[in-house]
């Protein structure tokens, strides 16, 4: 916490509370010395300023604030899959699952945000586009930072912030840092399962392919159906992460059918095409493809 919440934010016992509620008779605290707690807590304040739409059109704060939302989820989700990491290399399964599940609802979050955008036509959305500029979702470094935990890294894709020192920096940090899924077979070899010893050191081009070792390692490992399978739920919760990944790939694709058709993006890239392609880029390809030898 900053000097500024520890003024305002102050530990309380459950005692403490208790004597409070029979002092206000069960009402809540309505005066306080300094700045509410909420607000220095949350900095609820702060984030109802963020929103600076470009035009008049009631319809922009929509796509700003959902815009907002989404940055915020990605943020969150990679939050839960660097502790489910941590976890892994520590050979703590059990201890990854929670992060794990946390981040799947996360994710799930972040899906039901694009309803916020359901109502939007090319109409709707050309009345304030062009005020936007080059600005595209392209060029969030929080969504690249998720894709580059899942597994997704593209060099090329870290290119639009090379005037931007510190964000270069932390994404170039990630395309070399093991993602998630590099964790989980590096598990899988220390549990004795027989992966090649250079897996790790895949092309970033090809990692989201299945590899045959990883998929016979997660055949033999969902054909043990006791209930002290830790490394089949690991995968359950794996494939939750990863389908719900997808599913936001997929209300990506139609968001931008619904409000623009097949128009040139915003950001240059071939819009919808683009988006089509990536989706042929499997996170966690094994657990897929596995499936068929099961």
């Amino acid at each position: 916490m900053t000097v500024e919440q520890t003024t305002a934010v102050r530990p309380a016992t459950p005692q403490q509370r208790a004597v409070r509620a029979a002092r206000n008779g069960g009402e809540p605290t309505l005066e306080f010395a300094d700045r509410v707690p909420y607000d220095a807590y949350v900095h609820a304040s702060t984030l109802h300023k963020l929103q600076q739409p470009l035009s008049d059109d009631p319809g922009e704060m929509s796509f700003l604030m959902v815009s907002q939302i989404m940055e915020l989820y990605f943020k969150l989700t990679c939050h839960e899959l660097r502790h489910a990491q941590r976890e892994l290399r520590a050979n703590r399964v059990w201890d990854a699952l929670p992060p794990l599940r946390r981040a799947a609802l996360h994710i799930e979050g972040l899906n039901a945000a694009w309803q916020g955008l359901r109502w939007m036509t090319p109409a709707d959305f050309n009345r304030f586009r062009d005020r936007l500029g080059e600005g595209s979702g392209f060029q969030s470094a929080m969504y690249r930072q998720l894709e580059f935990l899942l597994g997704l890294r593209d060099p090329a894709l870290i290119r639009p912030f090379r005037r931007q020192a510190e964000v270069h920096a932390e994404l170039t940090a990630a395309l070399t840092t093991p993602s998630l899924w590099d964790d989980v077979v590096a598990l899988l070899a220390r549990r004795g399962f027989e992966l090649p010893a250079d897996l790790l050191e895949r092309d970033v081009a090809t990692e989201h392919e299945s590899h045959p070792a990883v998929e016979a390692a997660w055949v033999r490992i969902y054909a043990d159906g006791g209930p002290d399978n830790h490394l089949r739920l690991l995968g359950d919760a794996l494939t939750e992460v990863a389908e719900g990944f997808s599913d936001w790939r997929w209300h990506h694709i139609k968001a931008v059918q619904r409000s623009m058709g097949a128009k040139v993006g915003s950001g240059g890239s071939a819009g919808l095409a683009w988006l089509q392609r990536s989706m042929a880029r499997v996170v966690f390809p094994e657990l897929w493809s596995a499936r068929t030898a099961m």
